[in-house]
């Protein structure tokens, strides 16, 4: 239901992108959210009202899903850099374990998140976290999240509405010069 909203609020026709699931999901250790992957299916990776960045497949790694997660949790796991992550005071998912996966971002730095616990798979509370660093959990699937970031003025801090932006969707090109989503 809400990833069919998203598709007719942007307009946008899905592209029926075939994945390979159990190779993401193998890799992840744990289940997506079915939602999530229908927006992957229909979108790809891309940009929504030319502020809200969604990961999902791309030629590049700019909004490849898996090669943005596979650069947070090294980043994570560096001990050289410290035992600080950037998702503080949570730390990015692992496989196996508890932690983060990301799966959007806006140009004001917002950053958008499940909250995965292999041993709770299919749960996927949305976390999200504005510029001010406060983080706020969501028990709704992410394209409801979505939804109401690109059309509920009230959805604050994340909603988007009162910026009248529009609502459109613009694929990833895989051009790194684009800016990055993170």
């Amino acid at each position: 239901m809400w990833v069919q909203r998203v598709i007719e609020l942007t307009g946008w026709e899905p592209l029926g992108i075939c994945v390979d699931w159990a190779a993401i999901e193998g890799e992840l250790g744990v289940p997506l959210p079915s939602d999530y992957k229908e927006l992957y299916e229909a979108f790809g990776g891309g940009v929504f009202s030319d502020s809200v960045y969604f990961l999902g497949r791309d030629e590049g790694s700019v909004f490849d899903f898996l090669t943005q997660w596979r650069v947070w949790l090294s980043v994570d796991q560096d001990g050289e850099l410290g035992s600080v992550s950037a998702v503080d005071p949570h730390a990015i998912y692992a496989p196996g374990g508890k932690g983060l996966v990301p799966w959007g971002s806006t140009e004001w730095a917002d950053g958008y998140f499940w909250l995965i616990d292999a041993e709770r798979p299919g749960d996927h509370p949305v976390l999200a976290r504005p510029e001010d660093g406060v983080w706020r959990r969501y028990d709704m699937s992410t394209s409801e999240f979505l939804y109401r970031v690109l059309t509920d003025a009230d959805f604050q801090p994340f909603g988007i509405a009162q910026y009248n932006l529009g609502t459109t969707f613009k694929p990833g090109s895989g051009d790194p010069f684009d800016g990055q989503p993170f």
